[in-house]
């Protein structure tokens, strides 16, 4: 069917669950590239080497972290977890900058960074399993509740990492790198246990206690969290987020050290919000295309923009000649994400729903760190172009996985028959 308008859909969930799953979300963003610029800073290392594997750090904590809570979150539900979630991380970001402020050598520094990355929740993630279960009540309209919240979801995390490193580049200009990590941990600690203890979480804690009661009446010894995880089309949809998160991680650190060649550091988060504006355009507007291309053709399509429009990275020797490069590839950055993720939830086991998109997510920030440090790497070596190479090389291998896998692992949609499932909407209050 086609998507539903999105008025609709915030009817369904509330428009506060929109707004703070929007704001909560952001610390993630601000904390790799503010501890990018924080330990690349005159403060810390003063290099972009030590910056590049401090910004991967946090990154690579996360892909640890992420799938362990969300594992976590299947059996337990979301509040508790991400209650602990945002406290802990958010904490661990201010005493970052503390310690960068006390003199700390850069390691100590990183490593307080990977701290509040393990603990970071994935907001959006989170977000799709909460609108999984709005759909699962409606089950006449539950694809064009999924097509239209999981745009919305990809492009809310495109446009996180648009104002979130925007954001954090105008501190660090303004105040310097310090505040803008600060900055950061007082909004996750703010909007992440706003967004732990929205109403909207009671439905999957009753999923996660009516997957155990279903379980133990059944008499298994194997509970809902021993299903299995990885199904072709979710390992697929994993090593395609891969290629995207080496994307973010590369292109971020080759901006970055363009930015720094030029005299301009602070315009990096500016110039890398750019690629993410276009991409969250693109996202808002893929619902559109639910009815006309199937997963397997936006899949192999976006795939292969990926592939062409990095090429242009490797001639950009100017700032000015950056800008329109980032906002063009933009456009295919979302809609290949939300398409894999849509992948992913209809081939996901429903008991491993929570686990599968956290590792969908984890594995995105585990291609960040690849791509940050590599980049950065490479950037010390010979400059933003080499950084720039690993782009193109993620690109190419993306096109690749899509035009080899796609059709074998892509699930049939489910057919919803009003007779066997009449379901009864319900709405969530705010």
């Amino acid at each position: 069917m086609a998507a539903i308008r999105y008025r609709t859909l915030f009817s369904y969930s509330g428009a506060t669950f929109v707004a703070v799953g929007f704001a909560a979300r952001l610390p993630l963003a601000m904390s790799q590239l503010g501890t990018m610029l924080l330990v690349s800073s005159p403060m810390v290392a003063g290099r972009m080497g030590p910056g590049g594997i401090a910004a991967g750090a946090v990154a690579l904590a996360n892909a640890i972290g992420s799938p362990l809570f969300g594992g976590l979150t299947d059996r337990r539900g979301q509040r508790g977890l991400m209650l602990l979630q945002a406290m802990a991380g958010g904490i661990a970001l201010i005493v970052e900058a503390v310690v960068a402020v006390i003199g700390a050598p850069w390691p100590v520094v990183a490593a307080i960074g990977a701290v509040a990355g393990f603990f970071m929740p994935q907001i959006g993630t989170m977000a799709r399993v909460r609108w999984r279960q709005i759909a699962a009540a409606r089950p006449a309209q539950r694809a064009g509740i999924l097509e239209t919240s999981f745009a919305w979801e990809g492009s809310g995390d495109e446009a996180s990492f648009a104002l979130g490193p925007a954001l954090t580049g105008v501190l660090a200009v303004a105040l310097g790198p310090v505040w803008a990590i600060v900055v950061a941990g007082v909004m996750l600690l703010v909007f992440g246990t706003w967004f732990a203890v929205h109403p909207t979480v009671r439905l999957v804690k009753a999923t996660a206690r009516a997957a155990s009661a279903r379980s133990a009446a059944a008499g298994s010894s194997s509970g809902p969290a021993r299903e299995r995880l990885f199904t072709p089309g979710v390992l697929a949809a994993t090593l395609g987020l891969l290629m995207i998160g080496v994307i973010f991680g590369s292109v971020q650190t080759g901006t970055t050290t363009l930015a720094t060649a030029a005299g301009r550091p602070g315009l990096a988060g500016l110039l890398h919000a750019v690629l993410s504006i276009g991409s969250a355009t693109a996202g808002l507007l893929l619902p559109r295309l639910a009815h006309r291309m199937g997963l397997v053709g936006r899949w192999r399509v976006f795939a292969t923009a990926l592939a062409v429009l990095t090429l242009p990275l490797l001639a950009v020797n100017t700032l000015g000649g950056l800008l329109p490069e980032l906002l063009v590839l933009g456009l295919a950055v979302a809609p290949y994400l939300i398409t894999l993720y849509s992948v992913a939830e209809r081939a996901a086991r429903p008991s491993r729903i929570g686990a599968a998109m956290t590792v969908l997510a984890a594995t995105t920030s585990l291609g960040y760190s690849l791509g940050a440090s590599i980049a950065g790497q490479l950037a010390d070596w010979g400059g933003h172009t080499p950084a720039y190479a690993v782009t193109v090389c993620a690109g190419a291998i993306a096109c690749l996985l899509g035009w080899l896998v796609a059709r074998r692992v892509t699930p049939a949609p489910r057919v919803h028959d009003p007779r066997k499932h009449p379901g009864r909407p319900t709405v969530v209050t705010d």
